[in-house]
């Protein structure tokens, strides 16, 4: 399998598992969204928690997860500062 396609079969997963958990988790109280650029692609991902640094971290391993390819690229990614953050608390 191409190594693309593996990334982007990854970065699915993440997003769906994202949004079950997104879905179940009826108890959280802050949602964020946060966009990230990473090697001249951009893009923005929203998540919840129950306190706001665990629904920006969410998101922007969301975000990361559809730009980056590899652990290596994604924890590269995970560590830039967001683009722009969002967050609201329900």
């Amino acid at each position: 399998m191409k190594r693309s396609t593996v990334g982007t079969l990854l970065g699915v997963a993440i997003v769906v598992g994202g949004m079950f958990l997104l879905m179940t988790s009826g108890q959280t109280a802050n949602r964020c969204r946060v966009c990230v650029t990473y090697r001249g692609k951009s893009n923005c991902a929203t998540a919840a928690g129950q306190t706001e640094p665990q629904a920006r971290q969410g998101a922007q391993t969301t975000a990361c997860g559809l730009l980056a390819s590899g652990m290596d690229e994604s924890i590269a990614c995970g560590r830039l500062a967001p683009d722009s953050v969002q967050c609201r608390t329900r």
